[in-house]
């Protein structure tokens, strides 16, 4: 009987054991995506750049409409002012479009490249917290829910790495 006892504790070790190797081996998954439109740090870049983005837009709606309005001014005076005047006022018409279009592209380029290195930024705070996950939870590899077609919700662990940044990280610190 003793045997037998010791048998079935020893089967029970080994199973528990090979369980949580298996366990471990497990690929568990996050969506980023979701991390930087949800986090607290992440919403809040989006908040800041969404604003920059809108005012820019707001400031180059104004000055084309400007424009347009100079433009129309420039027509209807066409038949009173000299061809020659004309000309010149074309000329400076045009380069003041191109301008706009030059500053335009510049302001934009410059939120883009903000809008990439924040989300880099988030990124490299997010690794470590992650890395530490993984330790304290015995987990082996995670994978971005992107790259996965199918899987167990189980495996999903994107809301708790969110609650762990949020903890740990509460802007980036854009301005």
């Amino acid at each position: 009987m003793k045997k037998i006892y010791k048998f079935l504790i020893l089967s029970i070790l080994v199973l528990n054991f090979n369980m949580l190797n298996l366990l471990a081996d497990t690929p568990h998954v996050i969506d980023f995506k979701k991390i930087l439109n949800e986090s607290e740090a992440g919403k809040e870049a989006q908040k800041i750049l969404k604003k920059k983005l809108t005012q820019t837009f707001d400031k180059f709606k104004k000055d084309e409409d400007q424009l347009k309005k100079d433009e129309n001014d420039l027509i209807n005076k066409k038949k009173v002012i000299s061809g020659e005047e004309f000309k010149k006022e074309v000329t400076k018409i045009r380069s003041r479009v191109a301008k706009l279009q030059k500053d335009k592209k510049i302001s934009y380029d410059s939120i883009g490249k903000m809008r990439n290195d924040s989300k880099e930024k988030l990124l490299k705070l997010l690794n470590p917290l992650i890395k530490n996950y993984m330790k304290d939870n015995n987990i082996r590899i995670i994978l971005d829910k992107s790259s996965v077609i199918a899987g167990d919700q189980n495996l999903d662990i994107t809301s708790k790495i969110i609650a762990i940044l949020n903890k740990e990280v509460k802007s980036l610190g854009i301005k």
